[in-house]
């Protein structure tokens, strides 16, 4: 059975860090673009950032630029997301995503393995 974890959530403070770990069993994700992204309540999910499946390109939308990194340990099957300088905006359940593709992309209809999330509270 193909199944993704996240793991890491948790409450903190406006300006405070956390990292998100997503840990893949039942298949190798080597060669899947991986992918985070985020559900806060009344909204849609949206993407966050993304990663290939070679480590070379990541992606992250503009809000989370400079603040977040997306990285993976394809030996350990395991994708990160750091979060540092967290506003309260950020709070949302968080979800890491298997791409169809080696590379990741914005489209979470391009992704066909899906996390069961973590949440993630940020407090003024």
């Amino acid at each position: 059975q193909v199944q993704l974890v996240e793991s890491g959530g948790g409450l903190v403070q406006a300006g405070g860090s956390l990292r998100l770990s997503c840990a893949a069993s039942g298949r190798s994700f080597s060669t899947n673009g991986m992918g985070w992204f985020r559900q806060a309540p009344g909204k849609e999910r949206e993407f966050v950032a993304g990663i290939s499946a070679n480590t070379i390109s990541t992606y992250y939308i503009d809000s989370v630029k400079s603040r977040f990194t997306i990285s993976r340990d394809n030996a350990k099957n395991t994708v990160f997301l750091q979060m540092n300088s967290l506003k309260p905006e950020d709070t949302a359940v968080y979800y890491c995503a298997a791409s169809k593709y080696i590379y990741s992309t914005i489209k979470s209809y391009d992704y066909n393995y899906w996390g069961q999330g973590t949440q993630v509270t940020v407090s003024s």
